[in-house]
């Protein structure tokens, strides 16, 4: 039995496997990668690796085990097909018979069209037949904390979301939650709404940016059309920049601040307050 991660050299991938390092023996977990260069180091501590592909779906045939647990990190590349490329490790691991299924997906409140292909994934999960978890993870404090450059070069904060508020968390608490069902009993078949356990406010966020930079920082509130436009005039291909600013609207409706606490049940500990997050990037 291994413990499968997909995307394992991605900024949430890295996370998982190092966490899961924490928790089981190195020769139980396999990281699936695209460039094996990029993952030398976690093959110097034992991990095995695994080269595959979304888009070339042979590179799966194999790969999978009866009983192991397999974690899905949801693609990137929002202009091929996401459904498809997930299909295809959907359709590998049910052919071997895995024990469980994970997949981060996006939180059930939310209608901007990024939940469209995750919604879609997860139909076809529940459909499979194939023991799954769900893991609806919601927005990461690094969205905005790894992008602080032009906030404090212009200061200001931009956004589209009015008054609504976002209750994120760090990728490392939602990697820990992976760890925790990968490696833990009971999970199967099950649903989880992670979110941090506190919702805060743009302006609340570029006050806080403020405190710990010692700039000045405003919350510049606009409408969505102009938010569409500053992401493509930073280079963002429309249809991208379009479905960026969809999840500001999204906020502002309040689809992203609830606070169900199961991302903290589900690792045992409070989820990382924005602020740290904010500290962390100042420093780094």
């Amino acid at each position: 039995m291994s413990i499968v991660v997909t995307g394992a050299t991605g900024h949430l991938g890295r996370h998982v496997v190092e966490q899961l390092l924490e928790k089981v023996p190195a020769d139980q977990i396999t990281a699936v990668v695209r460039d094996k260069e990029k993952a030398a180091d976690f093959a110097a501590r034992g991990v095995k690796l695994a080269v595959a592909d979304y888009n070339t779906p042979e590179t799966f045939d194999g790969l999978f085990a009866a009983g192991d647990r397999v974690l899905l990190i949801s693609g990137n590349e929002f202009d091929k097909g996401r459904v498809g490329q997930h299909q295809v490790v959907l359709d590998a691991a049910k052919a071997a018979g895995v024990a469980l299924f994970a997949y981060t997906s996006a939180p059930g409140s939310l209608t901007a069209a990024l939940a469209d292909d995750h919604r879609g994934t997860e139909q076809a999960i529940v459909e499979s037949g194939v023991p799954y978890a769900l893991l609806r993870n919601g927005w990461y404090n690094e969205n905005y904390t790894e992008n602080l450059a032009p906030v404090l070069e212009y200061g200001a904060v931009t956004q589209a979301a009015g008054e609504g508020k976002v209750a994120s968390a760090a990728r490392a608490d939602y990697a820990a939650a992976a760890v925790a069902v990968l490696a833990g009993d009971g999970h199967e078949n099950k649903t989880y709404e992670l979110s941090g356990d506190t919702a805060w406010s743009f302006a609340e966020y570029a006050a806080a940016v403020a405190e710990y930079s010692g700039k000045e920082i405003a919350y510049n509130a606009v409408p969505v059309e102009v938010y569409t436009g500053i992401l493509t005039g930073a280079g963002l291909p429309g249809p991208l920049a379009a479905i960026l600013a969809g999840v500001d609207v999204s906020i502002e409706n309040g689809e992203l601040a609830g606070t169900p606490g199961d991302l903290s049940r589900l690792t045992g500990r409070p989820t990382t307050p924005i602020t740290e997050s904010i500290t962390a990037a100042l420093k780094g």
